[in-house]
């Protein structure tokens, strides 16, 4: 007992002693300790990245999946700040890319509408230090980070080598076919002149319509009435997009012509699911999947979440390529998703 009692008296000498000693160097000028600062939780918590991504309108098969997976993917991350905007046209486009760097974004994820006219607009971006990933349809300079893409110049030659085989194999092919050409950008230029370089070097196919349908069924409806009025003889149809295929079909249906096969691309579940059935009308397709803008959010995701954007930068590449590759009925069955949006 006598122990803790001297313990507790010692205790309290040395209290009382800090007490004078505190109220001594107040009183007397001399600097006291500093408290020690800790930091709040909102002070801990880094920044939510603000991340834009800008899309065109799903105005038809292929960018719907677009706009679904864009949709997708930003429920999977919470930690970054998303805002998602489409756009039918390229004026409206660039209206939300500018609102968007108002508002201060961090990066952008752009699917552009056109090449060419959103390129001004990425390269002020790009300018400001915003962090670009560039999806799909490639502008005309080098102003993003990183560019998703499809192999298009695959796709257009895949996709010839098949229809030249369907009609009678190298050096022997004959038939005469129509070109249905997408929207003004860098996939439609690839595609095509990658196919243009294959179908030229065939002497026994004509080529005896070529029109652009901008990627959208009824233009392509449209377009092929119209080339199949001034040529009703035709062999075979290279839609290059799945959406123009199926307008070009309706348009052979009403014009009451037989005989005709298809060959689009993208892998819309209905088109690869008449291919998996060996519909005479569409022998095969091409892949090119709309979740590339998921890849490119993801990529986003990565690069701006946590800080250090520049030394993750540094392990990233500035361009990605898609595999493209010709879906058969022998292979149908591994690229036909029955519940997928497209």
């Amino acid at each position: 007992m006598k122990i803790r009692n001297l313990a507790l008296s010692l205790l309290l000498a040395a209290c009382t002693a800090f007490q004078i000693s505190t109220h001594a160097s107040a009183s007397s000028g001399a600097p006291s300790a500093a408290p020690i600062a800790v930091p709040t939780a909102a002070a801990q918590q880094v920044a939510k990245p603000r991340i834009g991504v800008s899309i065109p309108a799903a105005d038809h098969g292929w960018t719907a999946g677009v706009v679904w997976w864009a949709r997708e993917c930003s429920k999977l991350h919470p930690e970054c700040e998303w805002t998602i905007a489409t756009a039918e046209t390229p004026e409206k486009q660039i209206s939300d890319i500018e609102t968007m760097m108002a508002k201060g974004v961090d990066g952008l994820v752009i699917l552009a509408t056109e090449s060419a006219p959103l390129t001004p607009v990425a390269e002020e971006a790009h300018s400001r230090g915003i962090f670009i990933v560039n999806v799909d349809r490639g502008f005309l300079k080098p102003v993003a980070d990183i560019f998703i893409e499809g192999d298009n110049a695959a796709f257009g030659r895949k996709s010839a080598e098949f229809m030249v085989e369907k009609l009678g194999g190298k050096g022997k092919a004959q038939g005469s076919i129509i070109i249905l050409e997408g929207i003004p950008c860098t996939v439609n230029s690839d595609r095509v002149n990658a196919a243009l370089k294959v179908f030229g070097a065939e002497s026994g196919i004509k080529i005896v319509g070529q029109q652009a349908a901008n990627w959208n069924r009824q233009k392509a409806l449209e377009v092929t009435q119209t080339l199949l009025q001034k040529n009703p003889k035709v062999t075979a149809i290279w839609a290059s997009d799945d959406d123009m295929a199926l307008g070009a079909e309706q348009a052979l249906t009403e014009a009451g012509i037989d005989g005709v096969w298809i060959l689009g691309g993208a892998g819309m579940k209905d088109i690869v699911k008449r291919v998996m059935d060996k519909d005479p009308m569409f022998p095969a397709d091409m892949t090119y999947p709309p979740s590339m803008i998921a890849t490119g959010m993801e990529l986003a995701t990565g690069v701006l979440s946590g800080g250090k954007k520049a030394e993750k930068l540094q392990f990233m590449p500035k361009h990605m390529m898609i595999d493209i590759e010709l879906i058969t009925p022998e292979n149908a069955k591994g690229y036909y998703f029955p519940k997928s949006v497209y």
